[in-house]
């Protein structure tokens, strides 16, 4: 598959007897994608998807799946853990659910193996995974630093696709990476605030939990830097790089959440713990900015 574009990761809003709310996870799917989204992410962290049950978590990727199956729309779903073998079954289970498109896995975490131990990791799952892979390639989470090399090598397995890259700025490994990709081997923009510096250096689009607001926004940037429009897309990553950085104040998605609830798009600002709600000081600075 071709990775390009916007993808929303989307949250889980919970109603007010703290249950799942279906019709609202469904309403922003679809109101992302009439947007122009490229196509949607379930059970990613933005989903707090380690708070989910595994029943909340089938409902999310049933309404989700129905969704792209109505609009001809990719879906990605997260999957797996920091164990090899679980994350090998967790992915054979996608097996399921013919909408899905690729699968969002993230270089292990806590274990901290060497490079060459994600190299085994991602080797042995391209050789039984359903579905292509994204790495989501995200140090600050993992605890796990995964160089230009290794990403490289990661990028030539037949069955990996792209990498989520969300390394907390625009370092050398990432400038390197992007001037010499692996065939059909797509970078996404993972750190939101950085979305259009990469699109700038050549990433093929991004996985953006901000982009839940202003979704037709970010769709613009990517394609004034795919036309070749530098200042119009300057223009609009400023813009929306500073709206980004105010989505992630406090810890992700309890801003967004309370955005999304003072809009009226959905029935809670509720996160699950060890999450709190965010602060209405955070939530009335991006109301300002949209």
């Amino acid at each position: 598959m071709t990775l390009r574009g916007v993808h929303i990761p989307l949250i889980t809003p919970f109603a007010e007897n703290g249950e799942l709310a279906v019709e609202a996870l469904e309403g922003l799917a679809h109101a992302v994608l009439d947007e122009g989204a490229a196509g949607l992410v379930a059970l990613g962290t933005t989903a707090e998807v380690a708070m989910l049950s595994e029943k909340e978590r089938q409902a999310v990727l049933e309404t989700c799946a129905r969704v792209c199956r109505e609009r001809n729309a990719p879906l990605m779903v997260g999957a797996g853990s920091a164990d090899t073998r679980s994350t090998a079954e967790a992915l054979d289970a996608l097996k399921a659910w013919p909408e899905v498109t690729a699968a969002l896995v993230t270089v292990p975490s806590f274990v901290r193996p060497s490079e060459a131990g994600v190299l085994a990791h991602f080797t042995a799952l391209a050789e039984r995974t359903p579905v292509p892979l994204v790495i989501y390639n995200i140090p600050y989470r993992t605890g796990q630093s995964v160089g230009v090399a290794t990403l490289r090598r990661l990028g030539e397995l037949p069955m990996v696709t792209g990498v989520k890259h969300a390394v907390g700025g625009v370092d050398l490994d990432t400038v390197m990476l992007l001037a010499d990709l692996p065939a059909d081997f797509a970078v996404l923009a993972g750190d939101d605030p950085y979305f259009s510096a990469l699109l700038a250096l050549g990433a093929s689009g991004g996985i953006l939990a901000s982009a839940h607001l202003h979704t037709a926004r970010f769709v613009e940037l990517e394609q004034a830097w795919r036309s070749g429009d530098a200042e119009r897309a300057r223009a609009l990553g400023h813009s929306l790089s500073a709206l980004s950085a105010s989505v992630f104040t406090e810890p992700n998605p309890t801003v967004l959440k309370g955005v999304l609830h003072a809009q009226g798009r959905i029935p809670t600002a509720s996160v699950r713990l060890p999450l709190v709600p965010a602060g209405s000081t955070s939530i009335k600075g991006v109301l300002k900015l949209l």
